[in-house]
């Protein structure tokens, strides 16, 4: 029997995230995102338009290029979600038709992947079934696929384990540890060290930013920067707006915590924004909407407005447009393509990092540049990360002692730093760490 592995997507890029574990004749795939940088290009907020073909899609960079497992696509045996980012979901309403397998995630997952199918009006022949952490399914005599849930940013992300008889495979794309987690359960070291002592052939692994030489802070440590700057702030006469990831439910949940020890109402603006919360509390695991008014809608969006100009400092909105996306309500509010208009005393946080890619980055200037010259006071990067950074790799390798590591989720420049890294503890270059481009295919030994 033999492994091997094919890096589809995410691998030249940070995004559009796909790959595929061969075990003898039978396949797993894990993730199938799109590419946020695209697909901003394309569409008002956060889902692809559908009226362009599967291969028109593929040839502009918006989903992976699949055609590289042609061949293995009728030996697929499941589709392996292990959180709800687009970049790792998001090209599942276009390319699962053409695998004959169910698609396997979390309870949010799930359900944030059917509130994307609903709004495009697209139905998949898949079977969507949820596993959620610490449980397994039998895929066939051969694979069994358990989750282990990890913090991130987003709730119910999971690491995905894949257990054949070469060994585990370990699928970590993306995750954090967090001792301190707001929602979900803390990083399981224990666990993960028993991993390590089963055996794991391959460790695929998230390296966003594993060229920053320090652990990655608690969403705990976000928090408290939340908390810094919404009660120790002089906000006594204007509004106060929040900008934060919609799937970061609990960054969300914070920010509503301490708008109401500011007694202020809470509007919740914006379609992505219902998309993630409406799923979340879907599943009872928040119940957002007894504490804010949450719309998508532009004339309930306007006429709250509205009502918000007449006073400003009895309201605080949280909104999407964190990375100044061209239509979000705050890209909106900056060009008053939205009613309501700024006073020098009106505060925006940005709870959020810009994601390094170029349009992001000319976006989120422009964004600041409209909102500087109404004077607003702005207070960027009250945030932590939920990626590991150097040392969270080292610690991981150390207890998950891998046989092979493949760095995801970027570019070479991105993808070097934890090949650097494993080459310090041991590995070596192309034989047991390696360092991969979109579409080639591995034997793992």
């Amino acid at each position: 029997m033999e492994m091997e592995f094919c890096a589809i997507g995410g691998y030249s890029e940070i995004g559009m995230n796909m790959c595929a574990v061969k075990v003898g004749n039978e396949v797993v795939i894990f993730d199938m995102g799109f590419y946020l940088p695209e697909v901003i290009r394309l569409q008002d907020e956060e889902t692809v338009k559908t009226n362009l073909t599967r291969d028109e899609l593929i040839n502009l960079r918006v989903i992976p290029n699949d055609h590289v497992i042609n061949e293995w696509k009728p030996l697929v045996k499941a589709i392996v979600l292990c959180h709800c980012h687009l970049d790792h979901i998001g090209g599942i309403p276009y390319m699962a038709d053409e695998f004959n397998c169910p698609i396997y995630g979390s309870a949010y997952t799930i359900e944030v992947l059917k509130s994307i199918l609903k709004d495009e009006g697209i139905k998949l022949k898949n079977k969507l079934k949820v596993l959620n952490g610490n449980d397994d399914v039998k895929l066939t005599n051969n694979l069994t696929l358990e989750f282990m849930p990890m913090p991130h940013s987003t709730p119910m992300a999971n690491l995905g384990i894949l257990h054949t008889p070469l060994g585990l495979v370990i699928y970590g794309n993306d995750f954090k540890f967090d001792n301190s987690p707001i929602i979900g359960p803390k990083t399981d070291y224990k666990y993960l060290k028993e991993l390590g002592e089963k055996g794991v052939i391959l460790l695929v692994c998230d390296a966003l930013y594993a060229h920053e030489e320090m652990k990655t802070p608690s969403e705990l440590i976000a928090k408290e920067m939340l908390k810094d700057v919404m009660l120790s702030t002089e906000n006594k006469d204007n509004l106060i707006i929040v900008t934060t990831f919609a799937s970061h439910i609990a960054r969300i949940k914070s920010t509503i915590e301490f708008a109401k020890k500011l007694n202020r109402k809470i509007i919740i603006m914006g379609r992505s924004m219902d998309r993630y919360i409406t799923a979340a509390e879907n599943i009872g695991l928040v119940n957002f909407r007894k504490d804010a008014f949450i719309t998508k809608y532009a004339d309930q969006i306007k006429k709250k407005l509205f009502e918000i100009q007449k006073n400003p400092s009895k309201y605080l909105i949280i909104c999407t447009g964190h990375q100044g996306e061209p239509r979000s309500i705050l890209q909106r509010l900056a060009t008053k393509d939205l009613p309501y208009e700024f006073s020098p005393r009106d505060q925006v946080i940005f709870s959020c990092k810009v994601i390094p890619a170029p349009i992001n980055i000319a976006n989120r200037v422009a964004l600041e540049a409209k909102l500087k010259q109404k004077g607003v006071r702005l207070f960027k990067d009250i945030h932590t990360s939920g990626h590991l950074a150097r040392e969270d790799h080292h610690d991981l390798i150390n207890l998950l002692k891998p046989k092979h590591i493949i760095p995801a989720q970027g570019d070479v420049t991105k993808l070097t730093p934890l090949a650097d890294l494993a080459e310090e503890m041991g590995y070596v270059r192309n034989k047991t760490v390696h360092v991969l481009k979109d579409g080639e295919i591995i034997s793992i030994e």
